[in-house]
Order: C-alpha cells, then structure tokens, then sequence
C-alpha cells in the first residue's frame, strides 16, 4: 500500500496493486502504468512526482470500465504543501467528488 496526495497537497488515499482508493476504501481507479482510469473507463489523471494530477490534453482517453471494490478504510495522512501547477494540468479531483 502506498500513500497518494494531490498535487495541491491533499491527502487523497493509497495505491494497493493496480487500483486506486480514496482514504475510505472506495476504489475509484485503476492504474494502467502510470496513468489511471475511472469506475466508467475515464482517463482521471496519473502520477507525476509521486503526486496525483490530471494532463488536460489526455481527459479523452479511455480504457475498458469496471466494477469498483471496497478496501479498508484509514484515516488519511497529514496533508502535504501543495505545488504550483505546471502549464497544461490541473489538480487530481478531491475524495469526496466520486461517488
């Protein structure tokens, strides 16, 4: 299990195998190397110095969908300083903005 935050320093929830939770347990992604999809097979973002962030110019893409899993859940870990967005990104979407 490894700890993921978002590029503004939220504490977003870990990464266990090729899957993606929020720090309550809902899977909300899976990871196709680093890059990772949705629940519905939208592309939401990928890995970029160990922190979450969404490449505008991928939010096409897609891969097969799949039905989501709950995993334990934990209380997140202590957010992190954010850093400035470089051209042509935007931050990871929030926990709580997946259903």
């Amino acid at each position: 299990m490894t700890w993921l935050w978002t590029w503004a320093g939220t504490c977003f929830g870990y990464r266990r195998n090729d899957s993606l939770f929020t720090h309550d347990g809902r899977e909300v992604g899976r990871f196709d190397g680093d890059e990772i999809y949705g629940v519905d097979g939208r592309y939401l973002g990928g890995i970029k110095n160990d922190k979450l962030i969404t490449k505008l110019d991928k939010k096409s893409r897609m891969r097969n969908a799949f039905t989501s899993c709950q995993s334990a859940s934990y209380v997140p870990s202590v957010n992190r300083v954010g850093s400035v967005l470089p051209a042509g990104y935007e931050d990871f979407p929030e926990p709580e903005t997946f259903p």
